[in-house]
């Protein structure tokens, strides 16, 4: 299983667009369009998995700086997210006004 990252989307790009366009490379697993989560509106990047890493790279390779809906996609494999010291902190310890002298 291979996740790949795609960046620089036209907001009006729609999951089964996504779904398609890597279709024709080999078989996706799921399309992640990612959203806001206040406001609901498209981010411009999504998420895809391709279930063999053969067709993902050849996907990536091809599909990287490729011109979609007026702009040149970044197309490469996801890198895991990493996590910084202290993001899980509670949101009153991450409060700027508890801090003031």
């Amino acid at each position: 299983m291979t996740n790949i990252y795609v960046g620089n989307l036209d907001y009006s790009t729609h999951e089964d667009q996504l779904q398609t366009l890597f279709a024709a490379y080999g078989a996706v697993k799921t399309v992640t369009a990612v959203a806001d989560r206040d406001t609901g509106q498209p981010r411009g990047f999504a998420f895809i998995e391709m279930t063999n890493a053969g067709e993902a790279r050849d996907a990536i390779r091809t599909l990287n700086g490729s011109v979609h809906g007026g702009r040149a996609l970044i197309v490469n494999e996801a890198r895991p997210k990493l996590y910084r010291s202290g993001e899980h902190e509670s949101l009153l310890s991450r409060d700027h006004r508890r801090h003031r002298i």
